[in-house]
């Protein structure tokens, strides 16, 4: 059987967040002990030169003393061995072992000597004294690392109060890690307990850390996938949320307003043109059988006899009676072709005032009040469509007004730079709050007559001349229409 391990294409946010926070964690312990390793070999190696250079200070200080007590400059060797166990006594006092050379690298007194010394006849080799001579203070450090011998020596020029050279301090130390290194591992062991304790802390803070900060970013994204044009999305509310966070999700709640208001027009669109269709197909069916129906009963009338006077009562009430029949099926027709034929627009320069009481003057003018805060206002209008928006407008006030109640009904205009504003005030029963989104829809009327296109009419014929047409309504006491024109 074979087992395949599935890797992820990619990690989840939360999933990366929690890495970084780890790996950074890590990486900073891995700076912290690299930093106090090199740190601590630093000091070390800086402790360990300072304390060679004022130990061999403090000898050489003592040699000077006896040198010059004794009178030693330029002496043989002879004259410094009778001054062994003085030179001896600095062993003892200073708890450290030297040698001590002539300017030529003889030996004057061996305490202590590395093996290349010692192989050399107790003599300095001449590399190293030409390397001595040629330092600019005199001294020169040496390295000795061999299976025997490792330590750390110091070849120093002695001279006297008049900077005469007298002889070559050699100075072996020998460095005590012993300390040092059970300290530096101390505080290495105390570092890493702390540091795995640190570790586990931050690898829980960053759980939850990661999981609380993903948190509103997982909501986004179901809802973000249930989002869809046909269904109820709702809009995202969080608290507390990061300006990134809160700006996403307003970014979000503006989309689902756009997706809701796209849905609409598209809901709406739709709707207009299946009533179009509609409109189409029932005008051609009715204005069919109109026009034979007509000439057929007009025939008919013409060859009936007329001597005999019942039938003609009888054949003019049924003749009236058919033709009334065929003008409302006309009427019928005539509408749902308005409506589908809108579109069509024949705009010219008018002036909105005549044409506006121009189509007032059908009504009852004592029950309408017309103003205009000018005397001429020019747009470029189809005045059959314009005087159509406004009966419409009128009579549907007139029919929501009861009829024990007097019509009180306005027009005015109002126009300045930009647009011209046309409100229609009327005190009829209002609009109720359930039927304010369906007022402008076709086919959609709260009257028992009437085919329900008329607002849908205004409402298109507003649209085709750039316009907005808008209401408020108090139920029981009035609606008021405000139509926005720009020019």
């Amino acid at each position: 059987m074979k087992f395949a391990i599935k890797i992820p294409d990619k990690f989840s946010f939360r999933t990366r967040l929690f890495l970084v926070m780890i790996s950074m964690l890590f990486i900073s312990g891995l700076l912290i002990l690299g930093t106090t390793t090199i740190q601590y070999e630093s000091q070390k190696e800086s402790y360990h030169t300072g304390r060679l250079f004022r130990k061999e200070a403090q000898i050489q200080r003592h040699i000077d003393h006896l040198v010059s007590k004794n009178s030693l400059f330029n002496q043989p060797k002879s004259v410094w061995k009778k001054f062994d166990l003085d030179f001896e006594k600095i062993n003892k006092i200073h708890n450290i072992e030297y040698s001590l050379f002539n300017i030529d690298g003889s030996p004057l007194f061996i305490y202590h000597s590395p093996l290349k010394v010692i192989a050399n006849e107790y003599s300095i080799d001449s590399d190293i004294l030409n390397k001595i001579q040629n330092s600019d203070d005199g001294k020169y450090l040496e390295e000795y690392n061999s299976d025997i011998d490792k330590f750390q020596a110091s070849y120093h020029i002695l001279k006297d109060e008049f900077d005469r050279q007298y002889a070559i301090l050699f100075f072996p130390y020998f460095e005590d890690i012993s300390f040092s290194e059970n300290e530096l591992n101390s505080f290495l062991e105390n570092l890493y307990q702390i540091y795995i304790l640190l570790l586990i802390g931050v690898m829980f803070i960053a759980y939850f850390l990661s999981k609380y900060v993903t948190r509103s970013l997982e909501e986004i994204r179901m809802r973000m996938g249930q989002t869809g044009l046909q269904k109820n999305n709702k809009k995202i509310y969080l608290k507390n949320a990061t300006r990134e966070i809160d700006s996403l999700v307003n970014s979000y709640n503006k989309m689902i307003d756009d997706l809701a208001e796209s849905a609409e027009k598209l809901a709406k669109t739709e709707r207009e043109q299946a009533w179009q269709e509609m409109a189409r197909q029932v005008a051609h069916e009715i204005k069919n059988p109109l026009t034979p129906m007509r000439l057929t009963i007009q025939s008919f009338h013409r060859r009936y006899d007329d001597n005999d006077p019942d039938n003609r009562e009888k054949l003019n009430s049924f003749s009236k009676l058919l033709i009334q029949q065929i003008d409302t099926m006309s009427e019928v027709a005539e509408a749902f072709s308005n409506f589908a034929t809108l579109p069509k627009t024949n705009k010219k320069e008018s002036d909105l005032v005549e044409v506006t009481e121009m189509a007032l003057n059908i009504f009852e003018r004592e029950n309408i009040v017309f103003s205009s805060n000018k005397a001429h206002i020019y747009h470029q209008l189809d005045k059959t469509q314009w005087t159509r928006v406004i009966t419409n407008l009128i009579q549907n006030a007139l029919q929501s007004i009861f009829k024990n109640k007097i019509p009180q009904i306005g027009v005015q205009l109002f126009s300045d730079v930009n647009e011209t504003t046309i409100t229609i005030v009327d005190n009829g029963n209002g609009i109720s709050d359930e039927l304010r989104d369906k007022i402008f829809e076709p086919k959609f009327t709260t009257k028992t007559a009437g085919m329900g296109l008329g607002l849908g009419i205004v409402k298109n014929i507003i649209d085709y001349h750039n316009g907005k047409i808008s209401y408020m309504s108090t139920p029981q006491k009035g609606t008021t229409f405000t139509i926005i024109l720009p020019k």
